[in-house]
């Protein structure tokens, strides 16, 4: 026990061994809501490295994961060669560069098959809903006030705030044409079913279309 102890504390498990905390920190945060598991891809790229497919923040789990369990068992083995002085240092040298090429080839390996996990699609927009027929969930729709269900094309449903800018009848129950989107105030555009769509609602909203 003393002898790993030894190797995670000396270099160069060490430099792993600090980047395993600031991992296990991030990962606890991400399960506690403070961090997004994909928050860094949108400013690093590492298709080129053959380690793209999976989010940045899973690469690099796994690289110091592997880094520091090849460091410490390299930083073991060099201890119980009986080495001593410069040897010993250019030993554990070595030992450095060595596990950043294991963990970068283990990374590799596993990205394949870990990216079938993360699909390369776009997530869900709420542009999507635009030209779809909705469902109003309250007692009155009007520019202020207003709430509908929606379908998506996965086949989930979402409850938006929806506002008309006209005099439909939209009473709770009654189907709705979602026909654009107020992105200052996050709400849609709303039209009853068969109605003419009329003036087109305020600057800021999507451009109206038809489903």
């Amino acid at each position: 026990m003393g002898e790993l102890l030894g190797a995670a504390v000396g270099f160069p498990g060490v430099v792993f061994s600090s980047a395993l905390l600031v991992v296990v920190a991030f990962w606890l945060l991400v399960l506690l809501g403070g961090f997004d598991a994909d928050g860094f891809d949108a400013d690093v790229d590492l298709g080129a490295l053959g380690l793209g497919g999976v989010p940045v923040a899973v690469v690099a789990s796994l690289m110091v994961v592997v880094g520091w369990l090849s460091a410490v068992t390299g930083s073991v083995l060099v201890g119980r060669t009986g080495l001593g002085g410069a040897a010993q240092v250019a030993a554990d040298g070595a030992v450095f560069p060595v596990s950043l090429a294991v963990a970068w080839c283990a990374a590799r390996g596993l990205v394949r098959p870990l990216a079938q996990l993360f699909p390369d699609e776009p997530g869900p927009s709420r542009q999507d809903f635009i030209g779809s027929f909705c469902t109003i969930r309250t007692g009155r729709v009007d520019a202020d006030f207003g709430q509908a269900e929606v379908a998506a094309r996965d086949g989930s449903t979402a409850i938006v705030q929806v506002r008309q800018f006209g005099t439909d009848a939209l009473s709770a129950g009654s189907t709705g044409l979602l026909y654009a989107y107020d992105d200052d105030g996050e709400f849609f555009w709303v039209a009853a079913h068969g109605a003419e769509l009329g003036s087109a609602p305020p600057d800021g909203a999507s451009r109206p279309r038809r489903a």
